[in-house]
């Protein structure tokens, strides 16, 4: 059956009035509508108008619900879904804000697929029992638009109390990195975790595996990305020289999975993640997809076959999203990372991990909270001064030249939130009436100074012969605060800036 739409009213055909046709004044003839003067010239196209979209979208919903295809498909959906139980007995939590949070984990699954996809996507070894992808994915509560925050799986985070999901063994609260505490205590504890140091109450899990991301894919046909630079990763099987490309199923998994491509390791990946989440929205929102309910049926069965979800997350759950994603556009989703404030954190029997930035993560955070836009969160800032050493090169060890008491641990701190590698464990220097800042070097790492210097307004460089690799910077009375540098060449930084969909996207 088809059915089509018009804006204009529907004249009658004989001789009635429209009921929206106010009476004639009597004695007065009717005017006889004049043809436009705008007839005879060629139609235009035009790109179809958004309320357009939306009434299709939404005429299409009504006609599926009234035959009962849609309650049946829902149904079906909600049928496939693996259910587990991630809030339970979850008691202090923080204080339910606006919108709906979905805490989106992406786990190794690599057991599920066959052994000839394992040796073609380089997916050997045995798998990690532990989440590769942590995302807090926020809907408005207008469902007009999507923030994605990434939290680096490498995050350091201090867990509660909790019993030890695979031995049932009771332990303390101690420090982990963020994605080792599925391993720890599975979905239950990754919540109350992430809701520890968020302070953002998460409404619902969704647990999605290699599987189900490779089958989604798919089914879509492929999602397009587009790369100025090749990318080449020996550790996933990625080869993409630069230009626009069509991924499928297992290339998909091996762009998102790549972590050596460049120096940003994980950071990089996760801004990879957001390109490709990017570009799927992009083509899910103008395929048709959400417009054909058996290509939408398909995609679905695709994504939650593979899926665990809380047991609250049903055919309400479903409706909402997809009432979402039928407004949704790419420029209507964001995405950002949270920002990191102390690179290479080293935790004594942890390891190496990224210390979160407690102000910028904070302000990104209530954002959320609020319910407002993440580029709201981000304050406008003066650029960065262009150095030629990136700072998480260089490693710096401060000392207080004066008698401010903790002086030199706020420098330390300042600088390690721009991306230096202090120590960690400022000292007081010898001498305590330094009026200027200096930056002590062995005259062997004088391009490194320089860099460290041009964050120290009025600091000056002192070299000393034999000091070595570790540069020393002595605090003096003049200190006042650190200024934001970068190396020439674009580097990973600790915090990401929130873009649109729209503007990582293939266009």
């Amino acid at each position: 059956m088809g059915l089509r739409c018009s804006r204009f009213r529907v004249r009658p055909s004989s001789g009635g009035v429209p009921l929206s046709a106010p009476p004639r004044s009597p004695g007065r003839p009717e005017r006889r509508p004049q043809p436009s003067r705008r007839a005879s010239r060629p139609p235009v196209r035009r790109k179809r108008p958004r309320w357009a979209v939306r009434a299709v979208t939404t005429l299409s919903v009504v006609v599926l619900a009234s035959a009962g295809i849609g309650h049946a498909v829902l149904t079906s959906l909600e049928a496939d879904i693996a259910r587990v139980d991630a809030f339970r007995d979850m008691k202090n939590r923080p204080r339910a804000g606006h919108g709906m949070n979905v805490l989106m984990v992406g786990t190794d699954g690599r057991e599920k697929i066959s052994e000839a996809e394992r040796r073609r996507y380089r997916l050997g070894g045995a798998p990690c029992r532990c989440t590769d992808t942590i995302m807090i994915v926020h809907i408005s509560e207008d469902r007009e638009r999507a923030s994605v925050v990434s939290l680096p799986r490498d995050s350091y985070a201090e867990l509660p109390p909790h019993t030890d999901a695979t031995t049932g063994e009771r332990h303390a609260g101690h420090p982990i990195k963020l994605n080792a505490a599925y391993a720890e205590g599975g979905p239950q504890l990754t919540v109350r975790t992430v809701e520890h140091m968020t302070k953002v109450k998460i409404d619902h899990y969704l647990e999605v595996d290699f599987t189900s991301f490779m089958k989604t894919v798919d089914v879509l046909g492929g999602v397009k990305i587009c790369t100025a630079q090749p990318l080449k990763d020996r550790y996933s099987g990625l080869d993409l020289p630069a230009g626009t490309h069509t991924l499928h199923g297992g290339e998909a998994l091996q762009y998102v999975r790549a972590r050596h491509v460049d120096g940003a390791s994980d950071l990089g990946r996760m801004r990879r993640q957001q390109r490709f989440l990017a570009a799927l929205i992009d083509h899910a929102t103008s395929s048709g997809v959400l417009l054909n309910p058996m290509k939408f049926r398909d995609v679905a069965q695709a994504v939650l076959g593979s899926v665990r979800a809380d047991k609250g997350f049903g055919t309400g759950q479903l409706l909402d999203l997809g009432r979402a994603m039928r407004n949704f556009s790419p420029s209507s989703s964001e995405f950002t990372t949270v920002p990191i404030g102390h690179m290479g954190y080293a935790v004594e029997g942890v390891g190496s991990t990224l210390k979160w930035d407690p102000v910028k993560a904070e302000r990104l955070f209530r954002a959320l909270r609020d319910d407002r836009p993440l580029a709201a969160a981000r304050p406008r800032s003066t650029p960065a001064r262009v150095v030629e050493v990136p700072p998480r090169q260089i490693h710096v060890q401060v000392e207080n030249g004066t008698d401010t008491a903790g002086l030199g641990r706020r420098a330390d701190a300042a600088l390690s939130a721009t991306g230096f590698r202090t120590t960690g464990r400022p000292v007081n220097a010898a001498e305590r009436s330094v009026r200027r800042t200096v930056v002590a070097y062995d005259p062997r790492w004088d391009r490194s100074a320089k860099s460290l210097a041009a964050a120290l307004p009025g600091s000056e460089l002192r070299p000393v012969n034999g000091q070595g690799p570790l540069l020393k910077v002595i605090v003096g009375t003049n200190y006042k605060g650190v200024t934001e540098v970068r190396a020439e060449t674009p580097r990973p930084a600790g915090e990401s800036p929130v873009v649109r969909g729209d503007e990582v996207a293939c266009t």
